[in-house]
């Protein structure tokens, strides 16, 4: 049996109880769980094994690369720019980055960039993975390359690019790299243990990913034998030409090995920051109220960049989904914790969220990259959430 380490409020025991239950029958390795209600943590939970190569345990301090939950971090620093007048989401993008312009693009607003709506979610001409690591490349790559949609037309997540885009425009304003922005304006004011561009000193803390393979690749099975509600997926999985695999193809090799010491140092502000589950539970926490003096986002300003912006089916997820300026929203597959929640999820179940209504903010990061239908761990620790709150 697992050993789950660390400290649950009064009311909040069914956290713990699914925090548990997703080591013993939904397949977690290493973990962390953090809620915050009010400015106060009421769970803060962590258990399991953090390298299964060489048996260290998950402790307290464990980071976690989160994927896409990166994402959430990246808008909230947009939007601390907007709120300080130095950034206007509706300008266009080549105010703050004139090369942008390229291949009529000169239109596109910032607010498409965090929306998923400026249709570059992929490059004609993949970057080799070093230069990409590099960030200029890539930026210039972006700046010219044609979208594939008439921008403001249609969403689809841009699963890799959206990190150099809003990255690009957050540098081009700031004169920081957005790792560096977050580590100054959101990280060091409020104490979080999370990175956008893993300092070398702080490797040995980090957790060893471990990926697991379906027990079926519907792509070398008959047609007719995937299930009707997926076969317009597999579809565009076997089609490399498809949005949905070429939204993952920016770099060459296509593949990125995120446990890699050289992918980790990088800023992809997209998809590789680090961290733990009371991190990203903190920032949501300031971003819906004060903690310990500091607030990063007014009311006012959080209203607006929780606005929906673009809803309905995704080019690239090919199901239903919603933004707003950069956080996704609650979508019937993924309920949140209510109507009025935000943040953002990352790839395999890491989850950081808000509920302003409710007054939650919650973190959840773990190893055992699983994904798809079959992986409810972070449901569980949602719906025990709400069966704490009464609801």
């Amino acid at each position: 049996m697992t050993t789950i380490d660390g400290e649950v409020a009064t009311g909040f025991e069914p956290v713990r109880e699914a925090f548990a239950a997703n080591f013993s029958e939904h397949g977690d390795i290493g973990a962390a769980v953090c809620v915050y209600q009010h400015g106060r943590p009421v769970v803060d939970l962590w258990g399991g094994v953090a390298d299964p190569e060489t048996n260290r345990p998950w402790t307290r301090d464990t980071l976690q690369l989160v994927y896409s939950a990166t994402k959430g971090a990246t808008a909230t620093a947009a939007h601390m720019l907007a709120e300080r007048g130095a950034l206007d989401l509706d300008a266009p993008v080549a105010k703050y980055w004139p090369e942008f312009a390229a291949n009529d693009k000169a239109d596109i607003p910032v607010r498409w960039l965090l929306s998923h709506q400026a249709g570059l979610i992929a490059l004609d001409q993949p970057v080799p993975l070093n230069e990409a690591l590099a960030w200029h490349p890539m930026a210039d790559a972006l700046a010219a390359q044609r979208p594939l949609w008439t921008p403001g037309t249609a969403h689809g997540y841009h699963g890799r690019t959206w990190g150099w885009l809003v990255g690009e425009v957050i540098r081009r304003v700031s004169g920081q790299t957005p790792g560096r922005f977050f580590a100054d304006e959101i990280a060091a004011p409020l104490g979080l243990d999370f990175f956008i561009g893993l300092p070398a000193h702080e490797r040995d803390r980090v957790s060893r990913m471990v990926y697991q393979r379906p027990d079926v690749d519907l792509t070398t099975v008959p047609a007719e034998s995937v299930p009707e509600e997926l076969r317009e997926l597999v579809a565009a999985w076997r089609d490399s030409n498809s949005f949905s695999n070429r939204a993952y193809a920016v770099t060459d090799p296509t593949e990125i090995d995120f446990d890699s010491p050289e992918v980790q140092a990088a800023e992809l502000p997209a998809s590789n920051g680090i961290g733990t589950a009371r991190a990203l539970a903190r920032m949501y926490a300031a971003l819906i109220g004060e903690m310990d003096g500091v607030r990063l986002l007014t009311p006012e300003t959080l209203a607006s960049a929780t606005e929906e912006q673009a809803s309905g089916k995704d080019q690239v997820m090919l199901i239903p989904s919603r933004f707003s300026a950069g956080y996704m929203l609650p979508t019937e597959s993924n309920p949140m914790t209510g109507l009025n929640a935000f943040g953002h999820t990352g790839r395999g179940g890491s989850l950081g969220l808000a509920d302003p209504e409710q007054g939650i903010a919650f973190g959840y990061a773990m190893n055992h990259i699983i994904g798809g239908s079959d992986d409810v761990r972070a449901t569980s620790l949602i719906d025990a959430v709400r069966q704490s709150l009464g609801n």
